[in-house]
């Protein structure tokens, strides 16, 4: 039984999967409930055949990750707001079960106060999860649903109403961390974010790094998360942090000079506008068991 809560899909795509796309395309059509609308935005490429019903969007350029999805929710009105949940799933995922829209459903209208929902990612061969993909600091188990206070880009539903109070996804991020600036905005704005391990999205296990511009993007946009985000004593903190545990990891020379690179990129380019969050959402990560400075 549906709840009557209206869910669309936004798939951002290069167009160089057209077999998982259509997997993928068919596995949302597949799900239970009233129909679930999909936008395919092709990130400055063609789109795939799609099936029929499907809208596509073709940009003449590549907007990066978080500026294809920002595309993709205006598709469905201003905020997205032609729909009460957006979904957004990477093109080479599949919806490990039909009940996951409803799901969704039944999730946001429980709880007024949950504004994203994150899935759990699994191998579809090992059904592994990696480490990365669980959204907390504690994330030896990967089948304990939880509060947290991120969420997994290609895998994850939103309630609309976050957009139109907090705004989309930050376009100059281009790639990495955006998940996690809409996050911090969103719990300010006293929104909650769940993990949900029964809500699946199958996709095989990758390494981060793969991107060439990895190393240089994540420590770019580390910068520009504190410098928009965060109170003022923290930004050499949480920064401070994070380089020491890059260090700890022993990077290659080259990985490790990109990342300097990016680093001081983050603090001689502009970051997009500044709203820190407030102490008691500070206090708020902290009890979640993630405080905002690592």
């Amino acid at each position: 039984m549906s709840t009557g809560m209206r869910v669309g899909a936004v798939v951002i795509t290069m167009g160089n999967r057209p077999e998982e796309l259509r997997a993928l395309l068919d596995s949302v059509a597949a799900q239970d409930g009233d129909r679930v609308e999909v936008v395919v935005v092709g990130n400055g490429s063609p789109v795939p055949d799609v099936p029929d019903g499907v809208r596509t969007i073709e940009l003449p350029e590549n907007l990066g990750i978080p500026g294809g999805r920002n595309v993709g929710i205006e598709a469905f009105g201003p905020s997205g707001r032609d729909v009460d949940i957006l979904l957004f799933l990477d093109d080479d995922g599949l919806l490990a079960r039909h009940d996951t829209a409803q799901l969704c459903r039944e999730a946001f209208e429980a709880d007024p106060e949950l504004g994203i929902i994150s899935f759990r990612i699994a191998d579809p061969e090992t059904g592994e999860t990696q480490r990365r993909h669980v959204p907390r600091l504690r994330a030896s188990d990967p089948m304990r649903s939880s509060r947290v206070t991120t969420f997994l880009g290609g895998a994850n539903a939103v309630r609309t109403r976050v957009f139109a109070e907090v705004g989309g996804l930050p376009d100059e991020f281009f790639y990495a961390h955006e998940e996690t600036d809409l996050a911090w905005r969103a719990l300010d704005a006293g929104w909650m974010i769940d993990y949900r391990s029964d809500m699946v999205l199958y996709h095989p296990t990758t390494a981060p790094s793969r991107h060439a511009v990895y190393h240089r993007m994540v420590a770019r946009n580390r910068v520009w998360l504190a410098r928009r985000n965060l109170p003022v004593p923290l930004v050499p903190v949480y920064l401070g942090v994070w380089m020491l545990l890059t260090l700890l990891r022993r990077p290659s020379r080259p990985a490790l000079k990109a990342w300097f690179g990016g680093f001081k990129e983050g603090w001689t380019t502009p970051c997009g506008p500044r709203r820190p969050m407030r102490w008691r959402t500070v206090w708020r990560l902290t009890r979640l068991g993630r405080p905002p400075v690592i």
